[in-house]
């Protein structure tokens, strides 16, 4: 048993080009260091002393320089290519994250966080673009699960030490932030320099030269059903943070920890279950049933009295669903892109998601602060279920 378990972590492993892993160690470094975005609430909230509304409007202004960035790193990244659009966003974002931790008035706060999260999501265009280029096409599903576990463990990492320095300092958290990713930038540069790199076989995935994901009325639907998800999802890291420190007195400690568990269910299952699951159904199989357990994990809010081991339950199947959802939405749009326009697809992908980050935390902040966090949680789980439904549709649309 452990010897047929220990050989298909090896077989999900093995195939992988070495550039996929330095790519994905620079991304653990980089995100081992994320701490300011899932405490940026809190800290609004109870460091600054702000009200759950204008904390919301602050995680939306990021989400608007997300759009603004993913919109311009898209079109860098055709322009100048990915590499140089990584460096110049993650020494860039490094610094932003330093000066934001200094700033003291709400104008300012707003200022620098639209600043920063345009310089951050600008890296997000490049960075896909770059795992596509650095892997074979039956490799790519994992390829982006690896990415993802090195994120997530990163992100696990980030959470809980995130926690402990919270408790003593916010301040901490910015600068740790700030220090992960010019340390990344430095390993991008010393690692995967382009004179280093082997040079790719292009290759367009898409018969069509001239199409435009802006033209392309599948990817459209998939990106409107993408925002939807992630209007959702985006919960997990904003509004659901404040709800267990506010509603239910949970200590910054174990908030970290939930986070944490995240990430190394992550680490541990996505890599395998890809391994498992990849080609034997469609992409679109897979993001349905992973909706639907997200929606799921909200309900459970409203159905159960959250207790810290429910906290973690629903923390599991929130999990389980971002794992089915997230590497085959990767696969679904590098499928509908070629050569001279990745970019602009990776992009449109990135604004999906950063129109999410815009207007799904500051919306439901909004709803909890008039109606309450259960009817906010009541209004999730039905939103993840219409979402899921509209995947269903879309995968029987290709099918036709």
């Amino acid at each position: 048993m452990i010897s047929r378990t220990l050989s298909l972590y090896k077989n999900a492993y093995s195939g992988l080009s070495p550039s996929i892993w330095w790519l994905s160690f620079i991304m653990l470094v980089n995100r081992s260091g994320t701490m300011v975005l899932p405490f940026m609430t809190i800290y609004l909230t109870t460091a600054k002393g702000y009200s759950i509304g204008k904390a919301g409007f602050v995680m939306a202004l990021f989400g608007l320089g997300a759009v603004t960035g993913a919109f311009l790193g898209g079109k860098l990244t055709d322009r100048i290519g990915f590499h140089k659009v990584q460096l110049i966003t993650l020494l860039g974002g490094g610094v932003l994250f330093m000066v934001l931790g200094q700033m003291q008035t709400y104008p300012l706060i707003c200022l620098f966080t639209f600043l920063l999260s345009m310089v951050n999501d600008a890296f997000r265009p490049a960075n896909s673009t770059a795992i596509v280029a650095y892997s074979k096409e039956n490799t790519r599903t994992r390829s982006y699960a690896l990415h993802r576990l090195a994120i997530n463990l990163g992100w696990a990492v980030g959470s809980a030490i995130g926690g402990i320095l919270a408790a003593k300092s916010y301040q901490l958290l910015f600068w740790v932030d700030g220090a992960t990713n010019i340390m990344a930038a430095l390993l991008l540069v010393y690692l995967l320099h382009p004179k280093k790199q082997p040079k790719q076989e292009k290759k367009k995935t898409v018969a069509d030269p001239l199409h435009s994901p802006y033209r392309d009325k599948i990817y459209l639907w998939f990106i409107l059903l993408t925002i939807l998800f992630a209007s959702c999802f985006f919960q997990l890291f904003t509004n659901l943070n404040a709800y267990y420190k506010i509603e239910c007195h949970f200590n910054e400690q174990f908030i970290g920890l939930i986070g944490a568990l995240n990430g190394v269910m992550i680490a541990i299952i996505e890599m395998v279950l890809v391994f498992k699951l990849e080609g034997r159904r469609s992409n679109l199989f897979y993001i349905t049933r992973g909706t639907l357990l997200v929606g799921t994990a909200y309900f459970m809010l409203n159905i159960f009295h959250i207790t810290h081991a429910l906290a973690l339950l629903m923390m599991l199947v929130m999990t389980m669903g971002e794992i089915l959802v997230l590497p085959f939405m990767n696969t679904f749009w590098t499928a509908r892109s070629a050569d001279h326009n990745r970019g602009q697809y990776a992009g449109l992908y990135t604004i999906a998601w950063s129109i999410a980050q815009t207007g799904g935390p500051f919306l439901a902040s909004q709803l909890a602060e008039r109606a309450g966090f259960d009817t906010l949680w009541w209004v999730l789980g039905g939103m993840s279920v219409i979402t899921a439904i509209g995947f269903m549709w879309l995968k029987r649309k290709l099918e036709v």
